[in-house]
């Protein structure tokens, strides 16, 4: 990260940390897109072993990686305030956290899975298949949490191509193991979906010794010597990260847990509607990686500002940020628009399948709307530290309104399944309105503090 003092500058700066998370998102998100789909060529009880699994991985992932994000503004405004020499300390007792929220997640997935997936009305195999993908893939959460925890000190300092870099070596290495594991290659027995969650613990331990070796031997990471002279664990220092991570994680957990909170009620409809349900979803999802990417790179810009007490050019990133944010929900409702027939033929060959999930995919178009405007303004509030309210928000929107407005309107109108979209839509529209509101307030108050 540098100061830039024109918006020509400013754009350029943004354009070059934005593109490769946005390429690392990406990727990210086809390696669970890959596990699924190469499952289901193994059988299709593979495939929903998977699919449940994944589903149950999922926002718990997500919400504790929300936790570890808390790095990415801490070291932003440390860097932007020239406090180099706390840099170190906050990355170290960040990876002992992330080490101790993987011990709890795993130590919780013991004495939960069985009774979890009991409570679930599922296939003995499926549930087998369910249970030891889980399984296997919590082999590699310790690294993963470790990886995350890097990735963020990587990109805070702006490198984003290293994460982009470290993902795209990995990415084919994944593919590489499911064929291995999943299908039984090179005299490995075939365990089918089971493989998968081998192969990604697998990937999982590669990304986090590469990205140790990058940090520890590569400038300007190894200036910081994060990895050597190491400190004792410091409470104090994991309230600090803590108060900032919770909310985000709790925000980011309930974003994702309300799809499948959604999910479970659909499973009065028939399979095709669910069927046609999950590929709108998981194409919707695979485009919410473009906004979720301007939301982190606009964390890392403004937090930087912010570290230096340059208020005014951290309002205009946030202005090039919402920006963003409107254009690509233009493009990408679009793009939604333009190919939902390619879409929904890509998802199954089944001719109701089809046709189903192009009516879910015209509700995408303006679920993504909402999406678009309200993922950056929700990046440049963690570039502020300003988390709390976002937390409140989130839960207020799609808990609150967006999902009780949805079961009303799938069970007392003709809707039926698509009032469940448009109440996510309605809590997603709430939300991005209300965060708007609190980024305008939060440049008011630090412009009123430039002045005096």
């Amino acid at each position: 990260m540098y100061e830039t003092s024109t918006l020509k500058e400013k754009l350029k700066l943004f354009t070059t940390i934005l593109i490769p998370i946005l390429i690392t998102q990406v990727s990210m998100y086809l390696m669970n897109i890959f596990d699924t789909v190469m499952s289901g060529r193994a059988s299709a009880v593979d495939l929903a072993g998977v699919a449940i699994g994944s589903s149950l991985w999922v926002p718990i992932f997500t919400g504790i990686n929300g936790i570890l994000l808390a790095i990415t503004p801490i070291i932003a405004q440390l860097v932007g305030a020239k406090a180099t020499n706390e840099v170190s300390n906050k990355v170290q007792q960040g990876i002992y956290l992330s080490i101790g929220l993987a011990v709890i997640v795993y130590l919780a997935g013991i004495m939960v899975l069985d009774p979890v997936l009991q409570l679930m009305d599922l296939e003995s195999e499926v549930r087998h298949i369910a249970k030891y993908y889980l399984i296997s893939l919590g082999a590699g959460i310790i690294p993963l949490f470790i990886f995350n925890t890097l990735r963020c000190f990587i990109d805070a300092l702006g490198q984003t191509r290293i994460s982009m870099i470290i993902i795209l070596i990995s990415l084919p290495l994944n593919i590489f193991f499911n064929y291995v594991f999943i299908f039984g290659k090179f005299g490995v027995p075939a365990f089918g979906g089971i493989g998968s969650g081998i192969a990604t613990a697998i990937t999982y331990w590669l990304v986090c010794l590469i990205a140790l070796g990058i940090v520890y031997k590569i400038s300007p990471f190894r200036t910081f010597h994060t990895l050597s002279n190491w400190v004792k664990p410091s409470l104090k220092v994991w309230r600090e990260q803590l108060k900032i991570g919770l909310p985000i994680g709790f925000a980011m957990f309930f974003e994702t847990s309300i799809f499948s909170a959604v999910t479970l009620l659909m499973s009065v409809y028939s399979t095709y509607t669910i069927a046609a349900h999950q590929a709108a979803i998981n194409f919707a999802s695979l485009l919410y990686m473009i906004p979720l990417s301007v939301g982190m790179a606009l964390t890392i810009a403004i937090g930087y500002e912010i570290g230096g007490k340059r208020f005014d050019e951290a309002r205009i990133y946030g202005y090039i940020g919402i920006s963003g944010g409107i254009f690509i929900a233009i493009f990408a409702g679009l793009v939604l628009y333009l190919t939902n027939d390619w879409v929904a033929a890509m998802y199954s060959s089944n001719q109701e399948v089809i046709e189903l999930t192009k009516q879910f995919i015209y509700y995408a178009i303006f679920f993504q709307l909402a999406d678009a405007f309200g993922a950056p303004i929700q990046g440049a509030l963690r570039g502020y530290k300003d988390v709390n309210m976002t937390f409140i928000m989130a839960f207020v929107s799609y808990w609150i309104i967006g999902l009780p407005t949805g079961w009303l309107l799938a069970n007392y109108t003709a809707l039926e399944p698509f009032g469940y979209w448009v109440g996510i839509i309605v809590g997603l529209s709430c939300g991005a309105v209300a965060l708007l509101w609190r980024l305008l307030y939060l440049q008011k108050k630090y412009a009123r503090m430039s002045i005096q």
